[in-house]
């Protein structure tokens, strides 16, 4: 008889398994909640707009006429498969009659969420308070513009950010990212 394999090393088998296959792991709803110190790239102002890259998947928001700290609270809907790679974003001004100006970017690295929605199942938290799981701070690595934690609240995995704009001079957004449905071995 083999000794039984500890439930890490079976839970990694799993997931290495999944990052092989393309395995989904769950539906991310980001929301555009707003942008901050956006910079000018009109007249006296900008219509701004948010366009978000994840994979081959692409969205935007509408756009916010005149406004340098617009607010879009839109809910933006990917599907995350194995292997989890970044959430890339760029802001531009609408323009009338020429190509739409360049606002900045700035991405973000999905793969702390994902980590934690997988912790979150092998340690089965699901209370109703905020469970803080994971703090990330702001470093050369990241587009962080302050610290950011990934909770657990009412059984999701939550985090929010404010990104900071590069190759701009000023500029960030924020961001509320939620993983749900995110399966901990795979479907047979």
């Amino acid at each position: 008889m083999l000794d039984p394999i500890p439930i890490y090393e079976a839970v990694m088998r799993v997931f290495v398994l999944q990052c092989v296959m393309g395995e989904q792991l769950g539906q991310l709803k980001v929301s555009v909640v707003q942008g901050k110190s956006l910079v000018i790239r009109d007249f006296k102002s900008s219509d701004p707009y948010v366009v978000l890259k994840l994979g081959n998947q692409t969205a935007k928001t509408k756009v916010i006429n005149s406004c340098l700290n617009p607010v879009w609270n839109e809910h933006l809907n990917f599907s995350l498969t194995e292997p989890v790679g970044l959430l890339s974003l760029e802001v531009f001004d609408k323009d009338r009659f020429k190509t739409d100006d360049k606002m900045g970017k700035a991405f973000l690295n999905l793969q702390p969420i994902a980590s934690v929605a997988r912790l979150r199942h092998v340690v089965n938290i699901s209370s109703s308070k905020e469970t803080v799981l994971r703090k990330i701070v702001p470093d050369s690595d990241n587009c962080l513009a302050r610290e950011s934690s990934i909770i657990c609240i009412n059984g999701e995995v939550v985090q929010n950010v404010w990104l900071r704009l590069s190759e701009v001079e000023s500029g960030e957004i924020e961001l509320t990212i939620k993983l749900i449905n995110s399966p901990l071995v795979p479907s047979r």
